[in-house]
């Protein structure tokens, strides 16, 4: 009888010890739910969003792949509490989240544009086996240089005058060559040589008309050999649509001065010209300028050779902006706000400005956009004038190089326009 009771005890440890060895096992053997991959997927091979350093060449649409070692749980995962938030405006991007097994695939409802900085945050995820992974976030930085949304039309010359987002192609491309651009990024530029080169684009009214524009351009002049029949510097004409009747960018031949001149849609008239210049004076209406005029940045050391150093024979970034709801009429240079109209306290009828507008009439100008002049050259205007014909080689034919031209149909904010020129400068 006590031997039974001994082997009966010895079965009940040996049994004790085997299930606590399993019990080990079981436990050992276990897998910890944690975050193994999170990509951005390409057909070229995906682009790790969860190494040491944020990655810099996301795609402005992608599908991004998290991938856990078990299965998630999928009411721990919606398009509520993954949230992908873009730094500069502080916009969290709608998106589309879809948990399947061990991975969570998200897809932003929409473009991210290019070169912005992003935070994809994730909340506390929990398994299927109830574990949990505490919230995490990480940053990224999509393609390329940034540019706003709202393109209407984009040229960047590479060996073409193609709009490489609608539809305003070139149709007559004069004299013009393709040659390295203000940085390596960049590509090539248009290279105008100031006395016949020209691009025509048609259908530029429909540039034109529109409540908010800002258009937006690299240039570098080329002020050698850039003379008239007096032998006196000659003007450049960058950009014309029908001149005034549309649009048009210039700068004199001293450099002392650059201006937008343009037609603005309003009540009574119906249209007011007016050119909003630049002459680096530092006048507003406090100190004896326009009325109109809120700011005016004061260049140094002098205006006139301030003026020279910001824009003679090196490249420079342009960006005007008029937006017809606050009536402000706006030039940046550089990603820097030069010059400001408020319209607002203009005379009559320029105060009741709703927008931009083409007023140009045959046989005087057409509306076609040049580069690299102030109108078509189909037109009257100035035909005879020694400045403003285009066939007399004294005219103010652009020389130099323009590259990456934009136009919007929105006023871009100042913080946009900082955050091109930064991502594009040299």
């Amino acid at each position: 009888m006590k031997k039974q009771v001994v082997l009966f005890s010895s079965l009940i440890i040996t049994v004790a010890l085997l299930i606590g060895v399993a019990s080990c096992k079981k436990k050992s053997d276990s897998t910890s739910f944690s975050l193994s991959a999170l990509v951005a997927q390409l057909a070229g091979g995906n682009i790790d969003l969860n190494a040491a350093a944020s990655a810099t060449t996301v795609p402005s649409k992608p599908t991004i792949v998290a991938t856990f070692s078990l299965a998630v749980n999928a009411a721990s995962v919606n398009s509520s509490n993954i949230t992908l938030l873009r730094d500069w405006d502080k916009k969290d991007i709608p998106l589309t989240v879809t948990p399947l097994g061990a991975t969570v695939t998200i897809v932003p409802n929409e473009e991210l544009g290019n070169g912005a900085l992003f935070t994809l945050t994730f909340p506390a995820i929990t398994s299927t086996d109830g574990q949990s992974v505490a919230g995490f976030f990480r940053t990224f930085t999509t393609v390329g240089t940034f540019v706003p949304a709202g393109q209407i039309a984009y040229w960047n010359f590479e060996d073409n005058a193609n709009d490489q987002v609608g539809s305003y192609n070139a149709d007559s491309i004069i004299n013009i060559t393709y040659t390295p651009s203000y940085k390596a990024d960049a590509g090539k530029a248009a290279t105008f040589d100031g006395t016949t080169s020209i691009i025509e684009i048609p259908n530029g009214d429909q540039l034109s008309n529109t409540p908010e524009l800002s258009l937006c351009f690299w240039m570098k002049t080329n002020s050698v050999g850039h003379i008239d029949a007096n032998g006196k510097p000659k003007g450049h004409f960058i950009i014309g649509l029908g001149a005034f009747h549309g649009f048009e960018f210039e700068i004199q031949g001293t450099y002392a001065d650059c201006k937008v001149g343009a037609t603005y849609d309003c009540i009574a008239p119906a249209t007011s010209g007016h050119d909003l210049d630049f002459t680096g004076d530092g006048l507003t209406k406090d100190n004896t300028g326009w009325k109109a005029c809120t700011f005016c940045k004061l260049l140094s050391p002098t205006p006139a050779e301030g003026m020279v150093a910001l824009l003679q024979d090196k490249w420079a970034f342009i960006v005007y902006t008029f937006n017809g709801t606050t009536k402000l009429a706006t030039m940046y240079i550089n990603g820097e706000k030069m010059k400001e109209e408020d319209f607002n306290l203009a005379d009559p009828s320029l105060n009741a400005a709703t927008g931009l507008i083409w007023d140009g009439t045959a046989p005087d100008v057409y509306p076609r956009l040049a580069f690299g002049f102030i109108k078509s050259r189909q037109g009257s205007l100035w035909a005879t004038q020694p400045w403003g014909g285009y066939t007399l080689p004294t005219s103010n034919h652009f020389g130099g190089q323009l590259d990456d031209v934009r136009i919007f149909h929105r006023a871009l904010t100042a913080t946009e326009i900082d955050l091109m020129y930064s991502s594009e400068k040299p």
